[in-house]
């Protein structure tokens, strides 16, 4: 039988304090990566509501999760955001309150979502050029998404931007990148394309890796950065000259996995141990009424054991995974 320590761990001695809480798999962008034709509408049964989500929260909480990371699809589609906010920064035991979005609604509703304990946020920029970041996404309004990024930091949030390397795209951006974290209290992050189920030809076609990137920062005097407790996987660096930072995840990468902290639920209620896990774990049953907490807690702690010790990406598995809206990356 296996043994765990107080909070959730797994067989390698991985603890997991960070929960990337999904709401929605609808997007309302088009990006060449994840999803070219647009999001496709399905007969699947509706998100979790709030009454779901709070039982849900509260016994991540009570198992040692500390930070909560609201994503989508894009989790702006949802009326109710700003109550799912609320509700997270409102759990005992939560300390920090994180948004992934592509920004389409930021300047419309970034005052509410601060007030309901919105701390930090990642807003995904994949080119700051108008007409490149149009054909990257399918929307053409990058100036209204840069001014929710003002009103943001201005607001206080801690923000990270996000960025796909991607080959033929955004890669002979990077100086323009560099340019604009001079001045600019962000950390910008690079991500590697990741191959999905629905985009092998795409991967294959536009995959940049980031280690040419990571030896041209030291190489420039950037510092390598200490990782904090609940922090994602990301490597960052930064530098006396700049007000922004630099970010690199490379799921490609030698131990990528050894540091994982982070368990997935998706917006219809399934467990997933890894972003690229061959299936989630249906756990919805047990958010009803009447359900008592201490079953979810059992559920939790023996899916736990089931968890792998790498993704297999660099296999070319890429699990159950079809495009990154379902899980919110």
């Amino acid at each position: 039988m296996t043994h765990y320590e107080p909070g959730l761990s797994d067989r390698f001695g991985r603890r997991f304090s960070y929960l990337r809480l999904s709401v929605t798999d609808v997007c309302n962008f088009r990006c060449h990566y994840c999803l070219p034709d647009g999001y496709q509408k399905t007969d699947q049964p509706e998100p979790l509501t709030l009454a779901e989500i709070a039982p849900l929260l509260q016994t991540f909480a009570q198992l040692g999760t500390r930070k909560v990371r609201i994503t989508g699809g894009e989790p702006s589609v949802r009326k109710d955001l700003t109550e799912i906010i609320d509700l997270t920064a409102r759990t005992p035991g939560i300390e920090q309150v994180a948004l992934t979005t592509n920004g389409y609604r930021l300047a419309d509703q970034i005052d509410d979502w601060h007030r309901a304990g919105l701390q930090r946020l990642n807003l995904s920029i994949d080119s700051l050029d108008p007409e490149q970041f149009g054909a990257i996404t399918g929307y053409h309004h990058l100036d209204r998404i840069l001014a929710g990024l003002e009103r943001a930091l201005t607001l206080g949030l801690d923000v990270k931007i996000n960025a796909v390397l991607l080959r033929g795209f955004n890669t002979e951006r990077l100086q323009q990148f560099l340019d604009w974290i001079k001045d600019t209290p962000v950390t910008l992050r690079f991500i590697e394309l990741m191959e999905t189920g629905n985009n092998p030809v795409f991967f294959a076609e536009h995959h940049v890796s980031g280690e040419a990137i990571r030896q041209q920062l030291q190489a420039s005097g950037w510092q390598a950065k200490t990782r904090a407790q609940h922090d994602g996987p990301a490597l960052e660096f930064t530098h006396s000259a700049y007000r922004g930072k630099l970010g690199l995840i490379m799921p490609y990468s030698k131990d990528f996995c050894a540091s994982c902290n982070r368990l997935r639920i998706s917006s219809l209620g399934k467990l997933h141990l890894c972003l690229f896990g061959e299936q989630g774990y249906d756990v919805r049953p047990l958010l009803q009424p009447g359900i008592a907490p201490a079953q979810l807690v059992a559920e939790l702690e023996q899916l736990l054991g089931l968890k792998h010790e790498t993704h297999y990406l660099q296999s070319g598995n890429t699990g159950a995974t079809r495009h990154f809206a379902m899980l919110g990356g």
